[in-house]
């Protein structure tokens, strides 16, 4: 007999549980669409409560705590990137947010109802949100396999959200185990296809259900597609989270404008989610309630012809028929050459008691 699968626990982010069973936890991820303009910045917060997201998550770095200032072609956008020719120093002094915004901006996201937590990058920046006392720390895929930062980020005995994007199993796996040996039991994977935007043929959304089941945690999507589809797919397939990039407008032309979406899309998009969550429902393989009155109109055996008492019963006397009353239509051959107790009309349901069964 096969070991039965154990149960996946939710994870608990602020107010909220995160996992099976919960609604879908729906983040805006503000990274670098706030264009270094603190009202902007609280713009998208209140427009992401306006469309219903649940989160806004920032991003918690410096171009210095993310490389070095240096134009070497490993160091700079390749030919075909949304940032083609850029150094890395140069896109994230573009793309940075303050850090001294960030405990402002969590007080605004609370007083309106909304979690607010940011990824950190390495030591600095996961004391920076530790001491914000932050309701979960994000690693993103990049820093997947930075398994030192990893455990250093369990060690606040924060939750954990665990982008995925480029990683194998196994990597998956070492961040897993990093994580739970430095004390952290709440985790959440999500899967990530770590290109900007990324192609639907590339989104292996099939994914998230098999991590949800090799690592027994929950698991949702960070998704870089350029609408919605695959967050709908996402949570039809076990999402329990998703983090979409949000934007006020990708006419601002940050550098995450191209594949983020603006709010009337957002909220379109949280609409279809929370719609997709009532029809996913539950297993329940009996009829449901406004199914009831169609029972009604299931086939059954009645008579087609009139039959008159102690006549014996002729196949051709009898047809399975909408609507329901009579006897189910797995007994016509079981009936015929029986004998009529009492006269049946023509239109009238076949039943047992109408028959002699001694």
């Amino acid at each position: 007999m096969s070991k039965q699968q154990p149960e996946i626990k939710p994870v608990k982010i602020g107010n909220r549980f995160v996992g099976p069973g919960h609604p879908v936890y729906i983040v805006a991820e503000l990274s670098a669409n706030h264009r270094q303009d603190f009202n902007e910045a609280v713009r998208l917060i209140h427009a992401a409560k306006d469309a219903g997201a649940d989160a806004v998550k920032l991003q918690t770095y410096t171009p210095d705590t993310m490389t070095i200032d240096c134009d070497d072609d490993n160091f700079r956008h390749g030919h075909g990137s949304l940032w083609e020719g850029k150094t890395l120093y140069e896109l994230y002094k573009e793309a940075c947010m303050p850090w001294e915004w960030q405990p402002r901006l969590q007080a605004v996201a609370h007083d309106i109802g909304l979690d607010l937590f940011s990824s950190a990058y390495e030591e600095t920046s996961v004391d920076f949100l530790d001491g914000m006392d932050v309701p979960a720390i994000k690693i993103s895929s990049f820093e997947i396999i930075d398994l030192p930062l990893i455990q250093y980020a369990a060690a606040t005995n924060r939750p954990l959200i665990i982008s995925t994007g480029m990683a194998t199993l196994a990597e998956i796996s070492d961040a897993v185990d990093a994580s739970r040996q430095a004390g952290c039991r709440e985790m959440v994977l999500l899967k990530c296809t770590s290109t900007y935007p990324a192609p639907m043929e590339e989104m292996n959304l099939s994914t998230i259900p098999a991590m949800a089941r090799t690592f027994n945690l929950p698991c949702g999507l960070s998704d870089h597609a350029e609408d919605e589809l695959a967050a709908l797919v996402a949570v039809a397939m076990g999402a329990c989270l998703l983090e979409k990039h949000f934007t006020l407008s990708r006419a601002n032309n940050s550098v995450d404008s191209g594949f983020s979406i603006e709010p009337p899309e957002f909220k379109a998009m949280v609409a279809s989610v929370r719609r997709v969550e009532r029809m996913m429902g539950k297993e329940f393989p009996g009829p449901t309630l406004s199914e009831t009155e169609s029972i009604s109109f299931r086939r059954s055996l009645y008579a087609s012809t009139d039959i008159n008492r102690g006549e014996i019963i002729a196949r051709n006397q009898v047809r399975s028929i909408r609507p329901h009353g009579g006897l189910k239509p797995e007994c016509l051959e079981k009936i015929v050459g029986m004998k009529a107790k009492k006269k049946i009309h023509r239109g009238q349901p076949i039943t047992w008691e109408a028959i002699e069964t001694d």
